[in-house]
């Protein structure tokens, strides 16, 4: 009977920064100006918002953000993913309540890390303008000859 508790014990808190954590985060998006499309590509169904807002991720998420809106230069923000002080903690509870299974979990789902920036916070860049085509410099015409004299 003590070794049903302590495996069903291991099997409900699964890995400590997935309950402790979840396995889902949300990143705040934002710009300079508002009202940019900003294209979060790494999910499993590509998200389009427009600036500011907010997207649900999941923490193993390979994730990048591009921004684009016309008359700026379109700008591509890629996360990265790191362990922060309580996620390390989460990850760490496994040794003493989760065992190998819930650290298994953990490094499975990305419980224990956070994307990175958070909040995404970009300043677009107005776009050159087309430079138009200076004219073609005109060559000097030849001075006209003088008429002919036709003598009368």
């Amino acid at each position: 009977m003590r070794s049903f508790g302590i495996v069903a014990l291991s099997v409900m808190l699964g890995g400590c920064a997935s309950v402790t954590r979840g396995t889902t985060e949300n990143i705040s998006i934002s710009s300079t100006p508002s009202g940019v499309e900003a294209v979060v590509s790494g999910l499993e169904v590509p998200t389009t918002c427009t600036t500011p807002c907010a997207v649900v991720v999941k923490r193993n998420a390979d994730i990048s953000i591009t921004f684009q809106k016309e008359g700026y230069e379109p700008q591509i923000v890629p996360l990265t993913r790191d362990i922060p002080t309580s996620g390390a903690a989460g990850f760490a509870g496994n040794l003493l309540l989760g065992g190998v299974v819930g650290m298994g979990v953990d490094a499975a789902t990305g419980a224990a890390t956070d994307h990175k920036p958070n909040p995404v916070i970009v300043t677009m860049q107005p776009s050159a303008p087309a430079r138009a085509r200076p004219p073609a410099p005109r060559k000097p015409r030849p001075p006209a000859a003088p008429a002919p004299d036709t003598g009368t």
